[in-house]
């Protein structure tokens, strides 16, 4: 029987990720952080190794280093957040075979380990009538040893690629090309999380393109770029494209099209049973679309930490725009949320933040804290 390493620091991550893999008929291990993980490769061998990447004492990218410089080359799945994936492409470079963005759901874990095993096909039988073991996938096959950049822009036109540059926010990467031939060649490479792709390429045929990308970029987003005004909506549906992004470029459209595919993560954090949230980051009139995405992430956070049979749930709020308009509102909806679930809700406030609150019907009596690890205790 195949048997797995998990390291995590997450007591909660740890045991669903157990949980998935003996369901799927693999034995497992359990290390906290990765200098655990490194005593326990010298007790035992292991045929994967699936790694978080921010960890106290050792993380990630550390036990991956040291495993590597002394030669040790079990295959490793990486778990990581969207906001820590710019990580994942530096450690590729040491042989990671695949990662995994959280929050993901047990049976997306299990295909991933099931297919990196070699265990997601039926095996033949040997001469004795036992089942030949499946080959483990290589890094080839996944994301190991390719760059990973953010955007992915098909179009001949240079000025396109230069006026998303000059619109697309700055830390996100951008690998510009002009032909499907170079898309395609690119796409070998690299790893992508959002395509771009100008719906009326020369000679190109836009569904045959699509498809074309989307088997060697399973976990990308494409896009359609089109004319305003032209049937470039109805061409996206045909064309298989997720959806429609209109020449000339307007800013709030492009800023909907990349919180879709890059801040969804980053907007809302967890760990275990605590969530943080993200600054605003924009125009202030975008601050109604931000209060309005958190909430729904953070709603369904909700349902994962009751799910995971906590008590409490801990939510930082620290850094969330203060509105006195908008912000207790934003507060009553959680606490609601959280309460029709079960769960104490503590938040994390400055004073400021407190003081506004504590004057409204909906969220005065919501215990807040000045400190994550006062609320947690």
């Amino acid at each position: 029987m195949k048997r797995l390493l998990t390291v995590d620091d997450s007591r909660a991550v740890r045991s669903m990720v157990s949980k998935a893999v003996r369901e799927a008929g693999f034995e497992v291990d359990e290390a906290e952080d990765g200098e655990q993980g490194l005593a326990r490769l010298e007790e035992a061998t292991y045929d994967l190794i699936l790694l978080d990447v921010t960890m106290p004492v050792l993380d990630g990218p550390g036990m991956l280093e040291k495993i590597r410089a002394r030669g040790d080359k079990t295959p490793v799945l990486m778990l990581t957040s969207e906001s820590k994936r710019s990580i994942v492409s530096n450690v590729m470079q040491m042989g990671i075979s695949d990662y995994i963005l959280k929050p993901f759901k047990p049976e997306e874990l299990a295909a991933k380990v099931a297919k990196l095993l070699g265990t997601d096909g039926a095996s033949a039988p040997d001469a004795g009538g036992r089942a030949a073991p499946a080959p483990v996938a290589t890094v080839s096959r996944t994301v190991g040893g390719r760059a990973f950049v953010d955007i992915l822009a098909i179009d001949d036109m240079e000025n396109v690629h230069k006026k998303l540059r000059s619109l697309v926010p700055t830390h996100l990467t951008m690998a510009p090309v002009n032909s499907a031939r170079a898309a395609v060649q690119a796409s070998q490479e690299k790893v992508f999380r959002l395509i771009l792709i100008d719906i009326d390429l020369p000679d190109v045929a836009a569904a045959s393109l699509v498809s074309q990308l989307r088997s060697l970029q399973p976990h990308a987003g494409v896009i359609a770029l089109g004319l305003r005004g032209s049937d470039a909506k109805e061409r996206s549906v045909a064309d298989g494209f997720d959806g429609v992004l209109h020449k000339p470029f307007d800013q709030a459209e492009l800023d909907e099209v990349v919180q879709q595919y890059f801040d969804n993560q980053e907007l809302v954090a967890r760990d275990d049973n605590v969530l943080s949230i993200s600054a605003f980051v924009g125009k202030d009139d975008r601050q109604e679309r931000y209060f309005e995405r958190v909430l729904g992430l953070v709603t369904k956070q909700l349902d994962d930490i009751a799910a995971a049979c906590f008590d409490e749930v801990v939510v930082d709020v620290s850094k969330a725009p203060l509105r006195p308009d908008r912000l207790p509102k934003f507060i009553g909806a959680i606490a609601s949320s959280a309460g029709g679930l079960g769960l104490e809700l503590r938040l994390v406030a400055g004073p400021d933040m407190r003081k506004l609150l504590s004057s409204f019907a909906d969220t005065h009596a919501v215990r807040a804290y000045s400190e994550v690890t006062e609320a947690r205790a």
